[in-house]
């Protein structure tokens, strides 16, 4: 249920149409929440069918225009009851530690090539967060939406921190293993 609550959340940010509201997800929320554009469209009419949404009055109806949205009092209340709703956090489903796993069982070939590849990506994700935290959030940023949408990407860095970590810690130990004289 978390994609409706984004595109509440963006909505109330800033009414948008759907063509907008794909390029904010593409440009900010798919750090942390991903989304197909039809997804969003789906969503939208749903929001809008439930009465948590309404596309705002068009000076000129016209075939084709652009519908923009915003969020109804129903939709914020809808909102605010979940960000105090209790959730579990989910347990973490990545394939490389299910192939790590299966590679105790069948060998490593080929895993330390892949480790490095996955390592390259989180170490180009983090300079990027970092691109961004210096850019977007410098220290006399104080408003309380700012601090909060900081967290959000201080969780992306510490995220891909304990990536680069661990990746480099664990290539570090599949390169032992395979200069072991009994190895392969």
């Amino acid at each position: 249920m978390s994609l409706p609550h984004a595109i509440l959340t963006a909505l109330l940010e800033k009414p948008s149409s759907g063509l907008e509201l794909t390029r904010r997800f593409d440009r900010s929320i798919r750090y942390f929440w991903s989304a197909t554009h039809q997804q969003i469209y789906r969503d939208l009419r749903k929001l809008e069918e439930s009465g948590l949404i309404h596309a705002l009055p068009q000076a000129q109806p016209s075939r084709g225009q652009k519908r923009e949205y915003e969020v109804l009092p129903a939709g914020r209340e809808a909102l605010t009851a979940w960000v105090a709703e209790r959730q579990d956090p989910r347990a973490m489903r990545d394939p490389l530690l299910l192939r790590l796993r299966a590679a105790a069982v069948v060998g490593a070939t080929g895993l330390t090539a892949e480790f490095r590849r996955h390592l390259a990506l989180h170490e180009a994700q983090l300079a990027e967060y970092h691109e961004i935290e210096a850019r977007d959030f410098p220290p006399e940023k104080t408003a309380e939406a700012d601090r909060l949408q900081h967290l959000v990407l201080r969780a992306g860095i510490a995220q891909e921190s304990f990536w680069v970590q661990w990746l480099t810690e664990s290539l570090a130990e599949l390169e032992a293993l395979e200069s072991r004289p009994d190895a392969g």
